[in-house]
């Protein structure tokens, strides 16, 4: 059961690394292909001048013109959705990119050679990559569906080409647009780029092709080298490494206390055994290194078995997080270094689990060689109880301050469970003695054996409810987060619902800036209005978020309690929240001078209203009016959302108009229900998730009750004998092991319930603004299956123990 418990550790921590190196590998691969061209790429630095800083063919050709420069391109790249024949989005969202299509010399793009069709030539026309072709089942020449800047149109597929990128190896798709038409779309002008890329010529670094040609570059521009990019672009994917790598760090340490306890359950039973070796002159270290031998033995096959099963590991990461979408990830699993951590982390806590029982057992004197008896009980130190309350103390107290402070939690919580694994032994022996009564009254006198069996060796129970402890615990703290954070988004969606009906994006997308103009527009819709987040710099250098409204509707709308002025004016003025002109110093009368951070144009509006509201409508209201005009699609404010109040009893037709007057797969029509479901949806998969890498840690806290319960009858093999021969029967050997698992699965189920909703309830209390939820149905389906599978567990050492003939259990000599 330990070395079952050491492959289980080790194939997590080999099937995280395999996976998570084989998608860095892969996504490294995609990045050198997507553009192997590009040594240096000039881009804006995102400064407050480099909304002026233009990427245009004047500075294209004098890069070009660099002595270090062997070739330059420039790039007009966004978000753009593709819309499969079946009316969905096709691919991850984040990844759904267009780019423009820039022919060489024999008419075709040397990142994105044809396959099939030709290039784009206007504005209609497009080109997709053919793994996107063919999941949204399109061919060349027929008309499709595309979504950009908020916007679905169709559009006609001219070509299909063949890419290798790293947003298509994270399930992305690709839309290759001719320069002109990607320019209007992307760039902050016509005729501009988002990027310039460079080759560098032969001998040349991209390093000395940086400096050359940031000297040339405007205030806003930066000139970024290869390296660069590739070191921005990992972060995402080191993450996964290390969310990964801690739950497989969780599993291995609850296999310590399972390996450990085995040691010393072995020590203890060949402490005869020891005690001749040492009467015919073995040494301390000599037994010493007998037992670490068995355990490094142990560890070494338990590696090999862990590293196979590790692969297998991998591909199931690969399938559950589904990082490419339906094209997997080509693991790798020959690399030096899985097989390389499975040895050191195999070996490596198998042996440093079995040193301390290795000590103890070379601590037996030569003389207990001569003895008949039972070694005495061992009981709780001391010492070791005090030491565990005073942590368990401290563990708690930083649990408290890091209410507070988030980060502090990272060593709270370790903290408090190390001081309830020290104090546990202590906490075995008075439960134990506490449900020796109630279980005796329920099981009679199998209640009786099993609750002295429990107590016969405390930190033996101590190890094994402890590794179903830290399971329980880890689990219910992720249920009590995700409960309460659901219960959060369910609040925070209803609230901000303000009116009938509301459109939203997509993750990643946007909404046109015609679409509240088409929805206003249709039968039955009463008041509608965009809004449209701003931000003004004020002539102070401080700074006001403002929402950009249709000031007719929202005058319909109702939705706000005017405190001073009219929000008849807002046509050509602000309103501002209670909060902005307290703190600015605003009133009716007063001037807001400044200028719009996206577009750099001023502000001079007077202040026509003082208001409270909901949270989505402060703190200054504007009209879309007063919004500056972008000259491109880069820096243009975007529609946030727009509110829909609908005509009494039209609601439900009206969603469905919208919906159809759209016909966005990308824009999210919602009423009240919807928006509910909505936010709570990411939460099941996420609990899911969590659940699923847990599991590894709760089926080895299982395998401890069967070590623990498998030892015991080895132990008591004379004692059962006594026991059947004095009438109980079969089955009552069975219940007596049942009940011992009982109690020990309950020491550890209650411990866990206990710590696990207190660490859970302090991270949620954590949270400005989170709603704590309890959900106890849960957890008591939670700790009733944590007993449940201790109970279980005990079953297999039961039939053993059942099995045992009584003449063969007296002669015994193991007590």
């Amino acid at each position: 059961m330990s070395g079952l418990a050491v492959l289980l550790g080790v194939a997590f921590v080999v099937g995280s690394l395999i996976y998570t190196q084989s998608l860095e590998a892969a996504m490294a691969e995609a990045r050198a292909a997507s553009r192997p061209d590009l040594s240096v790429e000039v881009r804006h630095d995102f400064s407050p001048s480099s909304d002026s800083a233009r990427l245009d063919e004047a500075l294209l050709r004098r890069l070009a013109a660099l002595p270090e420069v062997a070739a330059a391109r420039g790039a007009a790249e966004g978000r753009s959705f593709l819309v499969g024949s079946d009316g969905t989005l096709v691919g991850s969202l984040v990844d759904a990119a267009g780019v423009n299509y820039v022919p060489g010399k024999g008419g075709t793009d040397p990142r994105y050679p044809l396959t099939a069709g030709r290039r784009p030539r206007g504005d209609g026309e497009i080109a997709v990559d053919a793994h996107s072709a063919e999941r949204a089942g399109y061919r060349v020449g027929e008309r499709v569906r595309i979504v950009v800047n908020g916007t679905a149109r169709a559009v006609r597929l001219v070509g299909v080409f063949d890419a290798r990128d790293e947003r298509l190896a994270a399930d992305g798709t690709l839309t290759a647009f001719d320069t002109a038409t990607a320019q209007r779309q992307f760039a902050n002008a016509p005729g501009t780029y988002t990027s310039i890329s460079l080759t560098a010529a032969p001998g040349t670094s991209e390093t000395r092709l940086a400096q050359r040609a940031q000297a040339l570059l405007p205030p806003g521009l930066e000139a970024v080298t290869r390296a660069r990019l590739d070191a921005e672009a990992v972060p995402g994917e080191k993450k996964l490494t290390m969310l990964l790598l801690s739950f497989a760090g969780v599993a291995l340490f609850v296999s310590t206390f399972l390996i450990a306890n085995t040691f010393t359950m072995l020590s203890a039973a060949r402490a005869r055994e020891h005690a001749i070796l040492r009467a015919i002159g073995a040494t301390r270290s000599y037994v010493t290194r007998l037992v670490l031998a068995e355990a490094v033995l142990v560890g070494v096959l338990a590696s090999a078995a862990g590293y196979a099963l590790g692969v297998g590991v991998a591909a199931v990461l690969n399938a559950l997080f589904g990082a490419t979408g339906d094209v997997p990830t080509p693991l790798r699993p020959f690399t030096a270094g899985p097989p390389l951590a499975a040895l050191a982390v195999g070996v490596g806590v198998t042996a440093l689990s079995a040193y301390i029982p290795a000590r103890r057992g070379a601590a037996v004197p030569p003389v207990a060689a001569l003895r008949a008896e039972r070694p005495a009980a061992v009981h709780a130190s001391h010492r070791r109880t005090v030491a565990g309350l005073v942590v368990t103390g401290l563990g708690a107290a930083l649990t408290l301050v890091a209410m507070d402070a988030e980060d502090l939690f990272f060593a709270a919580v370790p903290v408090l469970l190390v001081g309830l694994i020290m104090v546990t032994s202590w906490l075995a022996e008075r439960t134990a003695r506490l449900l020796r009564s109630p279980l005796t009254r329920l099981a009679g006198v199998r209640g009786t054996l099993a609750v002295e069996n429990a107590r016969r060796n405390p930190r033996r129970t101590a190890a094994t409810a402890t590794a179903l402890m830290i399971g329980l615990a880890l689990v219910c703290v992720v249920t009590v987060i995700a409960s309460s954070l659901s219960r959060t988004a369910e609040r925070d969606a209803e609230s901000s619902m303000l009116t009938d009906l509301r459109v939203v994006p997509v993750d990643f997308a946007e909404i046109g800036d015609d679409a509240a103009g088409r929805v206003a527009a249709l039968p039955g819709a009463a008041a509608v209005t965009p809004l449209v987040d701003t931000s003004i710099r004020l002539t102070d250098d401080g700074f006001v978020s403002a929402v950009a409204v249709d000031p007719g509707a929202m005058a319909r709308l109702a939705l706000l309690d005017v405190r001073q002025g009219s929000l008849d004016g807002l046509a050509h003025g602000i309103a501002v929240s209670e909060q902005a002109a307290a703190a600015h110093g605003w009133s009716v009368g007063s001037r807001v001078t400044g200028t719009f951070v996206q577009a750099d144009r001023k502000v001079d509006l007077p202040v026509v209203a003082v208001y409270s509201g909901p949270e989505a409508l402060t703190p200054a209201l504007i009209s879309t009016a007063s919004l500056p005009e972008a000259s491109g699609a880069v820096g243009r404010p975007s529609v946030g959302s727009i509110l829909i109040k609908a005509e009494p009893g039209r609601t439900a037709r009206l969603q469905q108009d919208i919906r159809r007057t759209l016909a966005n797969p990308a824009l999210l029509v919602q009423n009240r229900d919807d928006v509910v479901k909505e936010a709570v949806r990411p939460f099941a998969p996420f609990l899911a998730i969590m659940y699923a890498l847990l599991s590894v840690t709760v089926l080895i806290g299982a395998l401890g009750v069967i070590n623990t319960m498998s030892m015991a009858v080895f132990e008591r093999v004379r004692e059962i004998g006594v026991l059947r021969a004095v009438g109980l029967d079969r089955r009552g050997v069975r219940a007596v092991l049942r009940w011992e698992a009982a109690v020990i699965s309950l020491l550890g189920a209650v411990l866990g319930l206990v710590a696990g909703t207190l660490v859970g309830a302090a991270v949620v209390a954590g949270h400005d603004g989170a709603l704590l939820v309890m959900p106890w149905d849960r957890l008591a389906l939670l700790f009733a299956a944590t007993l449940a599978i201790g109970v279980l567990a005990s079953t297999p050492p039961g039939r053993r123990a059942a099995r045992i003939p009584v003449l063969r259990a007296l002669r015994s000599d193991i007590e």
